[in-house]
């Protein structure tokens, strides 16, 4: 599947290494196509709508919004 540029997805997984648990919404910023598996460039955001990381992502780990679904505030814990 491919994802449109500037569309909002969720992860499908936690990223420890960006601080980024499954369930968390980003924009697409980049799609970067491969011959095994597609990536993204996604851009995630706070609460107040503040650029807090951008990170790179295979097509795997990230899943479109649902009609069902409701966002949700977190906290984000400092790296360790």
């Amino acid at each position: 599947m491919t994802f449109e540029l500037f569309k909002r997805v969720a992860l499908k997984e936690d990223l420890p290494e960006y601080n980024m648990r499954r369930g968390d919404v980003a924009t697409i910023v980049e799609h970067h196509p491969a011959v095994d598996e597609d990536g993204y460039s996604l851009e995630v955001f706070n609460a107040l709508g503040e650029t807090i990381a951008v990170i790179t992502v295979a097509e795997s780990q990230i899943e479109p919004l649902r009609s069902n679904e409701v966002l949700q505030v977190r906290l984000l814990e400092e790296a360790v």
